[in-house]
C-alpha cells in the first residue's frame, strides 16, 4: 500500500473512534510524508501537520490511537515522527469553515470543563494548590506518591482503601487532596467528599440531634471518592465508628474509592473497633517519612513559585538546612517575603541568616536548659572536655564543636553574643558571630552537620 492509501485507511479508523468535532479539528490537513523501512517488521512513519499547535495536540492526545491504526494497516511496528509540513491539498472553503467551527467547539468545551472543575474543587472544600504538580517527591514519600498516582488512574481498583500515615506536615493531606483534584479534573461531576474525622463525627451528632440522619447517610454513602483526614480521632466514638463502618461498606461495594490518613498505623490506633481495623488493613498502608534536606529545598522552591517570588537556590538550601518542619518552612518563607517587601530589599543569604537567628529552630520540643548544660552536652557528644571548648586551643577537632556550641547557644537559647563570649573563655563577640554564621551556612550543604546537631538536640531535650 502507498502512503496515501495507508493514511486514508488510518483516517477512516480514527473517524470511528473520535467525535466528528475532534476529527474535523485536528486531522483534515494531516498526511504521511514518508514511510521509512527499518527492517521487515518495523518502519518509521513521518506524519505532516499544518502547524506546531496541531502537531503538539495530535502527538499528546492521539499518538497511541494513530500508532495502533498504523500497526494494523501496515502489519508493522510503527515509530511515529510528527513534522510541521504544509498540506498537500488546500482544503475547500467549506472545510475551512468546518475546521474553525470544530476548533471553537473544542475550545469552548475545554473552557466549560475547566470552569466546572474549579467549581467542583471549591465545592468539595479542597485547596487548589494541593495538587500533584505542586507535590515534591523524594525517597521519603515516593512510594506514597506512586500509590496515589495508581489510585488516581484506577479508582476503587488499585488499592482500596489507601491508608497514608505519618507525622505532622509530611504531606498526607496534600497527597490526599491531589487524588481528589485529579478525579475531578477527569470528571467534574464525580461525587467526591472530603472531610476530617472530626467533621464526620460532628455531622453525625448533629444529624441525630436534628433527626436528619437520612440526609447524612445519603451524602456520605453516595460518594464515589471519600477522603477522610486524621481517621485516628474516630476511635472510641461508638456511633461515629458504627456509621463509618456502614459508609465504608456502602462505598466499596459499588466500586467507590476510600482514602484515609492518620498519624499512626491501623494496628496502633487504640479503641478502634476490630471490624474497622481489619478493613483499614485490607488495602494498602504506607508510611510517609519526614522530608529530607533535598525535599525541603524543593518544597521551598515550589512554595516560592506559587507566591510568584524568585527564591535563590542558596537561600532555599540555607532555610532547608536549618528548619526541618514543612509547616515552619512555609511560615518562615512568608516572614522572609514580608521582611524583604517591607524593607524593599532583595532576598539574600545574609538577611535569611539574620532571620533564622531571630526565629530559632523549634524542631524538637524544648524544655528549659541552661547554657552550661548545652556546653556539657556538646563536650560529651564529641568526647571532649569542657575545658577544651572554653580554652584557647584552636585545633580543628575542637574548633568545629566550639562553633556548633556557639550556634546552639545563640539559636536555641537566644544567649547574647557577649555572654556566649564570656562563657567560652572571654572570646570577642565578633568571633561568636563568625562561628554562628559559619554553622548556619554549612547546614545547607552538610548532611553530617545536620545529623550531628539533631543528635545534640535530642540529648539536650530528651
Amino acid at each position: 500500500m502507498d502512503k496515501v492509501r495507508v493514511w486514508n485507511t488510518v483516517l477512516e479508523s480514527l473517524k470511528i473512534n473520535l467525535s466528528t468535532a475532534n476529527f474535523s479539528t485536528w486531522f483534515p490537513k494531516t498526511f504521511i510524508v514518508r514511510l521509512k523501512t527499518i527492517d521487515k517488521n518495523r518502519q518509521i512513519t513521518e506524519i505532516g501537520c499544518p502547524n506546531p499547535f496541531v502537531r503538539n495536540t495530535i502527538e499528546d492526545r492521539y499518538y497511541s490511537l494513530i500508532k495502533e491504526a498504523l500497526d494494523q494497516t501496515t502489519d508493522k511496528k510503527n515509530n511515529l515522527v510528527f513534522l510541521i509540513k504544509p498540506s498537500i491539498a488546500k482544503p475547500s472553503e467549506a472545510e475551512e469553515i468546518e475546521m474553525q467551527k470544530g476548533t471553537l467547539f473544542e475550545e469552548k468545551k475545554e473552557q466549560d470543563k475547566s470552569q466546572q472543575t474549579v467549581e467542583a474543587i471549591k465545592k468539595a472544600g479542597l485547596r487548589p494548590d494541593f495538587n500533584f504538580d505542586t507535590f515534591a517527591v523524594s525517597f521519603t514519600n515516593q512510594m506514597a506518591h506512586a500509590a496515589a498516582m495508581a489510585v488516581t488512574k484506577s479508582l476503587g481498583k488499585a488499592y482500596n482503601p489507601l491508608f497514608l500515615y505519618g507525622g505532622v506536615g509530611v504531606g498526607k493531606t496534600h497527597l490526599t487532596q491531589a487524588i481528589a483534584q485529579a478525579a475531578l479534573q477527569h470528571n467534574p461531576r464525580a461525587k467526591v467528599v472530603y472531610c476530617t474525622s472530626e467533621d464526620f463525627t460532628n455531622e453525625i451528632v448533629n444529624a441525630i440531634r436534628r433527626k436528619t440522619t437520612e440526609e447524612f447517610k445519603k451524602k456520605y454513602r453516595s460518594a464515589r471518592l471519600l477522603l477522610v483526614d486524621d481517621i485516628q480521632f474516630i476511635a472510641g466514638k461508638d456511633r461515629a465508628q458504627e456509621e463509618f463502618f456502614h459508609t465504608f461498606n456502602s462505598i466499596t461495594q459499588v466500586g467507590g474509592q476510600i482514602i484515609l490518613t492518620s498519624d499512626r498505623r491501623p494496628d496502633e490506633i487504640s479503641k478502634l473497633e476490630d471490624r474497622l481495623r481489619s478493613r483499614f488493613e485490607g488495602g494498602l498502608a504506607i508510611d510517609i517519612q519526614p522530608p529530607d534536606f533535598e525535599l525541603r529545598t524543593a518544597i521551598l522552591l515550589i512554595k516560592a513559585q506559587q507566591k510568584k517570588v524568585q527564591l535563590p537556590m542558596d537561600v532555599a538550601q540555607l532555610i532547608a538546612g536549618n528548619i526541618t518542619s514543612t509547616r515552619k518552612l512555609e511560615g518562615f518563607l512568608i516572614r522572609l517575603i514580608t521582611e524583604t517587601k517591607t524593607k524593599n530589599e532583595p532576598i539574600t543569604p545574609e538577611l535569611t541568616s539574620a532571620l533564622l537567628g531571630q526565629t530559632g529552630q523549634n524542631t524538637i520540643p524544648h524544655r528549659l536548659v541552661r547554657p552550661k548544660e548545652v556546653l556539657r552536652t556538646v563536650a560529651s557528644f564529641y568526647n571532649l572536655k569542657v575545658s577544651d571548648l572554653t580554652g584557647p586551643r584552636r585545633l580543628k577537632p575542637i574548633v568545629a564543636p566550639r562553633q556548633i556550641l556557639m550556634y546552639l547557644l545563640r539559636t536555641e537559647l537566644k544567649v547574647p553574643l557577649m555572654e556566649i563570649g564570656r562563657l567560652l573563655g572571654d572570646r570577642d563577640h565578633t568571633t561568636i558571630m563568625y562561628g554562628v554564621e559559619k554553622i548556619t551556612n554549612n547546614l545547607s550543604t552538610s548532611e553530617k552537620l545536620r545529623v550531628e546537631i539533631v543528635g545534640i538536640k535530642q540529648k539536650l531535650y530528651g
